[in-house]
């Protein structure tokens, strides 16, 4: 699926494809909020994707870790770059938190 918020095509899961076609405004409109929001400050795509995927991590979201490190991948984020951004929350929100979103992360990257 490529979306307007990465140049390379993402494999959204069925699930999301298919609210995506049932309400097709409401996800239209998270996207363009999406776009402006990144496009209403200085940090490039990369580091936005990895804003994104520590709060993701923090919340302790499964589907929003694995959402936000297709989108990182797909803009040119490096597995080794994740996997870093990841374990520099161990301090925040702790060891056991980390351990899984880096699991969550590695069910995207293929990496065990």
């Amino acid at each position: 699926m490529a979306t307007a918020r990465t140049k390379k095509k993402v494999k959204a899961p069925r699930i999301f494809l298919k609210l995506s076609a049932d309400h097709p405004q409401v996800f239209k409109a998270l996207d363009d909020l999406g776009l402006a929001v990144r496009g209403a400050g200085p940090l490039d795509a990369r580091t936005s994707h990895l804003v994104q995927l520590a709060a993701a991590a923090a919340a302790r979201s499964e589907g929003a870790v694995h959402s936000h490190v297709r989108r990182a991948l797909a803009a040119g984020v490096t597995r080794e770059e994740i996997e870093h951004a990841l374990l520099l929350l161990i301090s925040t929100i702790g060891t056991p938190q980390v351990v899984a979103a880096l699991s969550w992360a590695r069910d995207v990257t293929g990496r065990r």
